[in-house]
């Protein structure tokens, strides 16, 4: 059993949850998935089975997308309405003040993880941290917003909804928090939805009960979605069978002796059957292409 499954993740669930929930219903223990979504969130959760589990760790897309609600007039301590409320205030914030106020948001920037969250800090989960009371220096990290659109905003309510396409690391609850003090009265997220992650859409997903039901129809191996869906977008080259056994070998391949050359970065090394080995890339300096994982070994 090898391939990924876009699953749809319950809200209260972690994603660690819904992995032991599909080992108990798959009756295999070889799972890994892509990034976590806090309990409260739903939406695109990629499941890795089998020897799929090897590509978890070498996504060539990490970027991901998502709808979040959120009202105005309230920080929390876990920047989120299910938290410590911390502050509450009658806001009055406006369509085109929100608006212009998202518009500063969108591209590279620094972004402090928040204390209830999975970052470690010297080796233990900030969020053990923050349920001892403690609040420690976080480092901050460069991230990415590649668009936010408003969807809905309701001036009446002081709430909003909004999409967020973002590179790997954001928190879209920290992003919503800081434009809420950009605002002056604070915000916390109500909702949130990932409806792309690992260039799988939310149309794509399977939600637990589907799963359960392919198994009792014996047909849960058919809608596994074969690991070279998500090297599709890569350059590929095909190796001769005598290569093939060098790279297998991890013996590097001398690019000027085989005539390759104008390629760079990542590279989906296949062999003459269509069989997806391993990823690599060009070193150009040393005239060689290097191997950076080997996904198949099985011939």
């Amino acid at each position: 059993m090898t391939g990924i499954l876009p699953v749809k993740k319950p809200q209260k669930f972690t994603s660690f949850d819904v992995i032991g929930k599909l080992r108990g219903v798959t009756k295999t223990r070889k799972i890994g998935h892509s990034g976590t979504l806090d309990p409260m969130a739903t939406g695109v959760l990629p499941l890795f089975f089998g020897g799929a589990t090897k590509c978890c760790d070498i996504l060539p897309n990490e970027d991901k997308r998502y709808v979040a609600d959120l009202k105005f007039g309230i920080v929390t301590d876990t920047q989120d309405i299910f938290g410590k409320v911390l502050k509450e205030t009658k806001s009055h914030v406006l369509k085109e003040e929100f608006e212009h106020v998202m518009l500063g948001f969108i591209g590279k920037q620094m972004q402090t993880p928040p204390m209830y969250s999975a970052v470690k800090v010297n080796g233990r989960p900030l969020y053990d941290l923050a349920r001892e009371g403690k609040t420690v220096e976080r480092a901050q990290k460069e991230i990415e917003v590649y668009d936010i659109k408003l969807l809905e905003f309701d001036e009446h309510a002081q709430t909003a909804k909004i999409e967020v396409s973002c590179g790997k690391g954001t928190f879209i609850r920290t992003l919503i928090n800081d434009m809420g003090e950009k605002l002056g009265f604070g915000a916390s997220m109500t909702a949130l939805e990932r409806t792309m992650a690992a260039g799988f859409d939310i149309s794509e997903c399977y939600t637990i009960s589907e799963i359960e039901e392919m198994m009792q129809n014996g047909t849960f191996e058919e809608h596994l979605i074969p690991i070279e869906r998500l090297y599709e977008n890569l350059p590929k080259l095909i190796l001769s069978d005598f290569d093939k056994r060098l790279y297998r070998s991890g013996v590097p391949l001398d690019l000027q002796k085989r005539g390759w050359g104008g390629i760079s970065g990542n590279i989906a090394v296949f062999d003459e059957s269509g069989m997806l080995l391993g990823i690599s890339f060009m070193d150009e300096e040393a005239n060689e292409l290097k191997l950076r994982k080997m996904l198949n070994t099985d011939r």
